[in-house]
């Protein structure tokens, strides 16, 4: 028993914060619920990094000589936010037993967006709503108060922006499949950032969520002894609520979030950065859509490879992401599996168009169970404007394929996430292949450094496993007894699918019209 309170111990800050703060919600929706505990951290973390500053200038040492604690613009110019006296945190957290905190807190998000004109209209003001009783919100607010544990302003937002990213995670995993619609999965994202290696330039996510892919790019740059003011984010989201929460993800990393907009027309009818070339396009578009406004863009001059059919959008991303790219520019980005075969209403030729176009770098094949709001098989591609010499070697008449199906483990039953090893593999794979000096080499079953002539023959299908073979040691695997197994999986799912089918019918008998 002992033994078990020593494991409870050792489990991370950011599971202790979770478990105790998902206590607190009682009979609130996830999906509300993530507004009032997240706008809580940034809120924190905001109070933080003005209370450092606010010392400073208090002492009066050195370049602060003379300087005015509470004068916005010594705020201004360091970059920090400025936090009005009824706003701060030890002033709520000294208000937190009252019973009119929610009031109070609402007021100091109003009293934070006045005095700083970069977060008007993001900040929640959900705190006085009925279904949060003032008990629980005091709890929260204790709770969070106990977050950073540095006395620095990079210590308390490191601390703070891991939580809130963490949080962003298990929210989406509370919510399912509405969870999706806002949160790429970390493991895809650093897939996606160590893949294209952001370094410096303009990164551009036109669907942009709650911000990961930035998130990403510039820890990516901070961790390889990069410089972050050497990338600069262009970012795009049609959902305000999920606007909000990647404004709020940005500041409280420092990230400059002024060019990632907001707009409910969304990337295709209203492109707010219609003039921007970015030298790195990571998104995750929605799968498959049919409500992109297709029929009114016939004629749009970014269909450069062939007309998108109006029911499915994923061929227009992939052009609007195209159309994006500056001339050296890279892309990375998520679509549907489907999209790797379909001939739907012209899909087919437009593949053509792109393979022949020499853009297409590298095709990845995911493990199913990774993403939250859709069980559609997923996968990702590479785009590159430059195949020839720039950075990398010529790969004009080569596409790297990657089967990954087999990579990831579940961390429950619905749900898989791909390790650090599995993100290892895949991402050496594909520097080994594209570097001068890399030492690249095909694996059955797993990759394959293929011809543009053989992609032809195989009428431009993009599924990797029509390449990389069988591994080695199934070379010789039994084929009746893998067809025999798989036939009777297919009597047994006709099976379960025959009595749904009845079970509806019965019910839809006993409904009076």
């Amino acid at each position: 028993m002992a033994k078990k309170e020593n494991n409870n111990k050792q489990e991370p800050l950011e599971k202790q914060l979770w478990k105790a703060a998902d206590k607190l919600r009682k009979n609130i929706d996830a999906a509300e619920y993530k507004h009032v505990v997240l706008g809580l951290i940034f809120l924190k973390y905001i109070s933080d990094s003005f209370e450092e500053l606010y010392e400073k200038l208090k002492a009066g040492a050195g370049e602060y000589a003379g300087a005015d604690p509470e004068d916005r613009d010594e705020y201004r110019a360091e970059n920090v936010f400025f936090v009005p006296p009824s706003a701060r945190w030890t002033y709520l957290q000294g208000r937190a037993k009252l019973p009119e905190i929610g009031k109070d807190v609402d007021a100091s998000m109003d009293a934070i967006e006045r005095d700083n004109p970069s977060l008007k209209g993001v900040l929640p003001k959900v705190y006085a709503r009925q279904n949060l009783d003032p008990t629980s919100l005091g709890g929260l607010i204790d709770l969070v108060g106990n977050i950073a544990l540095g006395t620095t302003k990079a210590r308390s937002a490191d601390v703070l922006g891991h939580v809130f990213e963490y949080f962003l995670g298990e929210f989406a995993l509370a919510e399912g499949k509405k969870g999706g619609q806002f949160y790429t999965p970390r493991s895809v994202v650093e897939l996606l950032v160590e893949m294209l290696e952001p370094y410096k330039g303009r990164v551009y996510d036109p669907c942009c969520g709650s911000g990961g892919m930035f998130v990403h790019s510039e820890k990516f740059v901070t961790e390889h002894q990069g410089r972050v003011n050497d990338i600069s984010i262009y970012g795009q989201e049609s959902n305000q609520t999920t606007w909000r929460l990647a404004k709020m993800n940005l500041a409280i990393r420092g990230i400059d979030s002024s060019q990632v907009k907001w707009n409910n027309e969304g990337s295709f009818l209203n492109d707010t950065h219609k003039d921007l070339k970015a030298d790195f396009v990571i998104a995750n578009p929605p799968f498959n859509d049919s409500d992109w406004s297709g029929e009114l863009l016939r004629k749009d001059g970014r269909w450069q490879y062939g007309t998108p059919p109006a029911g499915n959008a994923n061929y227009a991303w992939i052009q609007h992401f195209v159309y994006h790219l500056s001339p050296s520019g890279q892309a990375g980005f998520v679509l549907a599996k489907g999209a790797l075969t379909s001939k739907t209403s012209g899909e087919g030729e437009i593949r053509k168009n792109l393979v022949e176009a020499g853009l297409i770098d590298c095709i990845v094949n995911l493990p199913a169970k990774l993403f939250l709001n859709t069980q559609i098989p997923a996968s990702l591609w590479f785009l590159s404007r430059d195949r020839s010499n720039h950075r990398f070697r010529d790969r004009r008449d080569e596409i790297l394929f990657i089967d990954a199906r087999n990579l990831g483990y579940l961390i429950n039953r619905r749900t898989k996430e791909l390790s650090p090893e599995d993100i290892q593999k895949i991402t050496s794979t594909y520097h080994n292949w594209r570097n001068p000096d890399g030492k690249y080499e095909d694996i059955a079953g797993f990759c394959s450094s293929t011809q543009i002539a053989k992609v032809k023959e195989l009428d431009y299908v993009l599924t990797p496993g029509r390449y990389v073979g069988l591994p080695d040691d199934e070379d010789d695997f039994n084929f009746a007894e893998r067809f025999t197994a798989l036939k009777a999986e297919l009597e047994e799912q006709l099976k379960e699918e025959e009595k749904l089918n009845k079970m509806i019918l019965v019910n839809l008998s006993r409904i009076k019209i």
